[in-house]
């Protein structure tokens, strides 16, 4: 009897299974679809190959964390139009190269689910270009095929400004009125299926409700949300309803779930309302600095860390996104898409890319597989890049 209770603690360690929630982890294929790293990079001239200290990545806490492949949002504000935003956009695909030269042992640039994989097999991140906003193509499809040749994986139609061939989630909800037309026109539908043609996926995370319908009439492969939310439990115009999510699944796509905290809690963006007009002065002043209102805010942000901390959703309501997506539409249609170096604020416990081993840990806690984790954590992604790429 006195050898069976020596024994019991490693027969308890034996049946709960050899492996932990971070090795669980650490094995599976990590992909984050959204992160707005490089816009920061270029205003502030970081080296994220090197261990940061503010902003929420780089190469080595990505490595602590597990992230394996990042999708680097490729990004400039509706000010860039004609003759200015494909430039742009450019200049930040120039960006990501130079990472890569400096950095050739650790990142490497990918562009379908096979060269992914090698490179996780390498020891090296795997870096994809998504350009978010339609604007940056500047109406013309050789754009389009200049920047797929460059790696564009993804290409969200709209940011929040439409473009002249599509509306957006801001513009479908706040200015309808003054739209000279609502989802897809035919150049629209045009685009979506040479996007098709070259295997470049269709990301409807900012367009609106209408151009959404209007592109799963229209493609012939799947499409993705790269960082949304679901709109019952935060009804924002840029979170997907139910029936959006239903469509979406039905199509094979899948929706990454965005970590800013307005899309996650209903509450915090009448907070956040709130806290600009206390600080506006302030925010005026850093928008003259930094050109745009809303990398201001960021900053704004993080000058008043302990009054904006206590802003923060809890994690648990992260994760219940999460978890509400794949109860509505099943496990194989949701994913990651942080939206980190992206939005001011993120859930507690959420402050930078070491800190995904949370969300597995919580995974499992809800009673998810580990193969269920695999596939939310990255399993998913390269299911839908391989439909689109055919690789």
């Amino acid at each position: 009897m006195k050898k069976l209770l020596l024994l019991l603690p490693l027969l308890l360690v034996l049946k709960a299974g050899a492996q932990t929630p971070e090795e669980i982890h650490q094995k599976a294929i990590l992909v984050d679809t959204h992160n707005d790293v490089l816009s920061n990079e270029l205003i502030n001239k970081l080296d994220i190959g090197q261990l940061q200290t503010a902003g929420n990545f780089d190469l080595v806490r990505a490595k602590e964390g597990g992230l394996d492949a990042q999708v680097f949002s490729i990004w400039c504000g509706p000010q860039y139009g004609k003759g200015t935003a494909f430039k742009f956009a450019n200049r930040e695909i120039d960006s990501l190269y130079a990472l890569i030269a400096r950095y050739p042992q650790k990142i490497t640039l990918v562009r379908n689910a096979a060269q992914l994989k090698q490179a996780v097999k390498e020891n090296k991140m795997a870096a994809l270009i998504g350009v978010e906003g339609g604007h940056m193509i500047e109406d013309r499809m050789d754009y389009i095929d200049s920047l797929h040749n460059r790696g564009m994986c993804y290409l969200t139609l709209t940011w929040n400004n439409s473009t002249s061939w599509a509306s957006s989630a801001a513009d479908e909800t706040t200015n309808r009125a003054s739209l000279k037309h609502i989802g897809l026109t035919d150049y629209g539908k045009q685009i979506v299926h040479h996007l098709n043609d070259l295997g470049v996926m269709i990301d409807l995370s900012h367009p609106g409700e209408q151009t959404f319908y209007d592109v799963l009439a229209t493609t012939s492969k799947p499409v993705i949300a790269s960082h949304s939310c679901a709109y019952s439990i935060c009804p924002f115009r840029r979170n997907l309803k139910d029936d959006q999510l239903k469509a979406l699944a039905k199509n094979g796509g899948v929706v990454f779930v965005n970590f800013f905290s307005g899309f996650v809690d209903s509450t915090f963006n009448g907070k956040y309302d709130a806290f600009l007009h206390k600080y506006k002065t302030q925010l005026d002043s850093l928008t003259k600095v930094y050109n745009d209102p809303d990398l201001a805010a960021d900053k704004l942000f993080t000058l008043h860390k302990a009054e904006t901390d206590a802003m923060r959703p809890p994690l648990s309501l992260l994760i219940h996104h999460i978890d509400y997506i794949a109860q509505l539409i099943g496990v194989d249609h949701v994913g990651i898409g942080s939206d980190f170096d992206g939005a001011p604020s993120y859930p507690l416990g959420m402050d930078d890319v070491r800190d995904y081993p949370m969300i597995t840990a919580e995974l499992l806690k809800l009673g998810y597989t580990e193969g269920d984790v695999d596939k939310i954590l990255g399993g998913n992604f390269l299911r839908v890049l391989k439909a689109n790429t055919g690789k």
